[in-house]
């Protein structure tokens, strides 16, 4: 085989692998998440400000809510609710873990799916928690590959500005803010 044809055939499989890197998301920097939460501080009832688009919540129209209690494995129960255009409650009970035991506190992981389907990895969702205020009042999470992203507090509404701080470091770490959806409350 010629040099040439050799140099072709990596080129063949070189630039769709980094291609198929590139787009996976799998090159980005990994997301700077909080290293230590106090999670009885964490606890209880969050109210969604802003999110990216997504497929599970597309049915959401407002009043979005996620509440996380602690369970006695030291997992957490996550139970997702909001309003659909129709004025029905949609509801999704989940359970976060952290990544690693030993691993910084802010890099969780959630699932929806039934129990039994908890051994597959497919079934677990980046929750990364990557800005928490020290009163616990507002957080930021999202996942590794920035395709998801949720503003999260402890009140319907917050200070503009607050919310533009947060935004900020939100495009500052990676996630694009086109299509944010502001999350309506009262309805």
């Amino acid at each position: 085989m010629s040099l040439m044809m050799t140099l072709n055939a990596r080129r063949a499989i070189l630039l769709p692998t980094l291609a198929l890197i590139a787009v996976s998301g799998v090159a980005k920097e990994p997301l700077d998440v909080v290293d230590r939460i106090d999670f009885e501080r964490y606890q209880g009832l969050w109210y969604e400000i802003a999110r990216l688009p997504n497929r599970f919540q597309a049915q959401c129209s407002s009043d979005v809510t996620a509440h996380y209690a602690r369970r006695e494995d030291g997992r957490i129960r996550v139970t997702n609710r909001c309003l659909r255009e129709s004025g029905q409650v949609s509801q999704a009970e989940g359970i976060a873990r952290k990544v690693e035991p030993e691993g910084p506190d802010g890099a969780l992981e959630v699932r929806f799916a039934p129990k039994w389907l908890s051994l597959l990895p497919f079934v677990w969702g980046d929750y990364r928690v990557f800005a928490l205020d020290e009163d616990y009042r507002h957080v930021l999470v999202g996942s590794e590959n920035r395709r998801y992203l949720w503003l999260l507090a402890r009140e319907p509404s917050i200070p503009e500005r607050v919310r533009e701080e947060l935004l900020h470091e939100a495009s500052r770490s990676g996630f694009d803010l086109d299509g944010l959806i502001m999350t309506e409350h009262g309805r």
